[in-house]
């Protein structure tokens, strides 16, 4: 397996958890694989696919990213083929009468291709040895992403019970797992979940104030580099991409009152390097794979934390260090409410406005953003510190919180342990709204208590007495909050109280300049060998990572590998690309190494 993984795939070791994947399948086993976004799923069936005998079928519901993943293995010397809407009727005939003769290995198909007659025909004449079912939480409805077509998938298990299916996703938590096992009738599956922990990514939450001006600052900081602008509405996205250009940045818009085909060229467009900034919607980033997005920014908070860990997990896919920002505002929080009203179906409704509550704790949180993403997910995150979130890069100090603790828990009790904390902070201001007039909350001694602090403080410092058990918030959009035992001993024994002082408007705080393992590449002949690998990729009409990836350049521009021996050893080079790319490639680095008098470094064996 490792010869096969270096000659079609140019790597030298396999990433955490891919080996006991592919073990399993190669076993015949069922399998169910949980890997975050970035983690190497493709390869747990496109590389047993090489070893079993007949066709690999993978069901994905990408379109658009199926072209690129078939290019890529093509790439690889792996013979592939995509069958979906884009594709003639003359041609699918075509594409499924090689794979009927055996000269095809893998086969992606989109589900709904699963309910034609005619295909199942031709699946059950062709020797199929292996189902993979890609972003398998699309047949959940617990999922984040549910697609009815996914339901069809039910009938692959009833007609071919003995060929073994591999499930994939990188958003699942236990719930959706176990639905997940229960719709595709999984026998006895083994079961590989990594951790979601993505350390290459700085996570970053900051106030929506002059957003606007902190968004250029970022783009200027990522100048030249793959970003992703994630918008609220599609108007927001068409006003942002003509902003920036007139900021002097090279930027489109996506969403889904596009054409088809305005979509596909401006994702095209984005993928092939040709504009760097695409403003988008969330419908935009399920179907692309490209691995070098630098900066994924949420211009308007997203709708529940499975959307917001799979929208970052788009940048840095290749594990290079990129950058994750979020703004935040709880204007854009009335948004959601707004448009969560209209939900017809009451449990439906009730899950979003639960989903949204919780994507605003995060925001609101003073707890490490990657430790409650991760404790969402199901999994202990055991650093106090990551290192690389605005949270644990941004020092704070405690204050003495005893008095207006105090204040916060009387305000509750006295107000019936029956509002949220928006209601709360009024009555401790002492504004004379309707609602608090009539219920008498007016007349408490509580009312006007609070001079000292603003709605933003004192909403910080509520949180933080959620967090510390001294409150209790229940779920839901309109949540109320009561004092706990804890929060009730405190106010009786009158014991002293520390908290982190609230957030002022953020000092700049910068995301960790080196990880493990990062090298220090020559950033000249990067920009060389960058221009080059664009050139192959537009003459072949496919994007230049499937040419070679950053990681494989960042590569060349660190060891200067000056033979086509050394070229060999550098990772992503495997036995095709070295015989279609290397003489090009070490040509650039030897006349860079003759001109500039670098001396080069042996790649070391791996």
């Amino acid at each position: 397996m490792e010869k096969l993984l270096k000659t079609h795939f140019g790597f030298d070791r396999f990433r955490p958890l891919q080996r006991k994947v592919i073990d399993d399948v190669l076993e015949g086993r069922d399998t169910l694989a949980v890997m975050m976004t970035g983690g190497g799923k493709s390869l747990c069936y496109q590389l047993p696919a090489l070893i079993f005998e007949g066709l690999t079928l993978v069901v994905s519901p990408l379109i658009s990213l199926m072209k690129d993943q078939v290019d890529a293995l093509r790439a690889n010397g792996i013979n592939a083929e995509f069958i979906n809407s884009s594709v003639s009727n003359s041609l699918i005939s075509e594409i499924m009468r090689s794979a009927v003769e055996g000269e095809i290995k893998i086969l992606y198909v989109a589900p709904e291709r699963l309910a034609v007659s005619s295909f199942q025909d031709f699946l059950r004449a062709v020797n199929l040895s292996l189902i993979a079912i890609d972003e398998a939480h699309c047949i959940s409805e617990w999922g984040h992403d549910f697609r009815p077509d996914y339901r069809n998938l039910k009938r692959l298990r009833r007609n071919f019970p003995y060929v073994p299916i591999i499930s994939l996703t990188a958003t699942a938590t236990a719930q959706v797992r176990k639905d997940i096992i229960k719709q595709l009738s999984l026998q006895r599956p083994s079961i590989s979940i990594s951790s979601f922990d993505r350390d290459n990514l700085s996570i970053f939450v900051r106030r929506k104030q002059n957003s606007f001006g902190k968004l250029l600052k970022l783009l200027q900081d990522h100048k030249n580099e793959a970003a992703i602008i994630y918008c609220f509405s599609r108007a927001e996205t068409e006003k942002m991409a003509v902003n920036l250009k007139k900021e002097g940045f090279n930027a489109i818009a996506y969403h889904g009152g596009m054409s088809a085909g305005a979509r596909r060229k401006n994702q095209d467009l984005f993928i092939k390097d040709k504009v760097n900034i695409i403003c988008a919607t969330i419908a935009f980033g399920m179907g692309i794979d490209k691995p070098d997005v630098r900066l994924v920014v949420h211009y308007t908070f997203p709708k529940s934390i499975e959307g917001y860990y799979q929208e970052i997990g788009r940048a840095g896919r290749d594990g290079l260090k990129s950058e994750c920002v979020l703004f935040y505002s709880l204007g854009d929080k009335h948004k959601y409410e707004y448009f969560n009203n209209e939900i017809e179906d009451a449990v439906e409704r009730r899950n979003a406005g639960l989903k949204i509550q919780n994507m605003i704790d995060f925001c609101e949180g003073n707890v490490c953003r990657r430790k409650t993403v991760l404790t969402y997910f199901g999994e202990n995150y055991a650093k106090d510190n990551c290192g690389n979130c605005d949270v644990c890069l941004c020092e704070r100090s405690t204050f003495d919180a005893t008095e207006i603790a105090q204040k916060i828990l009387s305000c509750v009790i006295r107000t019936g342990s029956r509002f949220g904390a928006k209601y709360i902070s009024d009555v401790l201001k002492g504004r004379k709204l309707k609602r608090i007039i009539e219920l008498g909350h007016s007349n408490l001694s509580v009312f006007g208590l609070v001079k000292d602090y603003s709605d933003d403080e004192l909403r910080q410092i509520i949180q933080q007495l959620v967090s510390a058990n001294y409150l209790i918030k229940t779920e839901g959009q309109y949540a109320q909050i009561s004092v706990s035992n804890l929060g009730n001993r405190f106010l009786k024994k009158k014991e002293s109280f520390f908290l982190l002082k609230p957030k002022e408007e953020e000092v700049e705080v910068k995301p960790l300049v080196t990880r493990k393992g990062d090298l220090e590449y020559d950033l000249d002949l990067f920009e060389l060998l960058r221009v080059e690998r664009r050139k192959i990729a537009d003459s072949k009409s496919v994007p230049p990572f499937i040419i070679f990836g950053d990681v494989s350049l960042r590569a060349m521009a660190y060891y200067y590998p000056t033979s086509l021996e050394e070229f060999a050893k550098i990772t992503g080079v495997g036995k095709q690309k070295l015989a279609r790319f290397g003489e090009v490639f070490v040509g650039i680095v030897k006349g860079f190494v003759d001109e500039t008098g670098v001396l080069p470094i042996e790649v070391p064996e791996k």
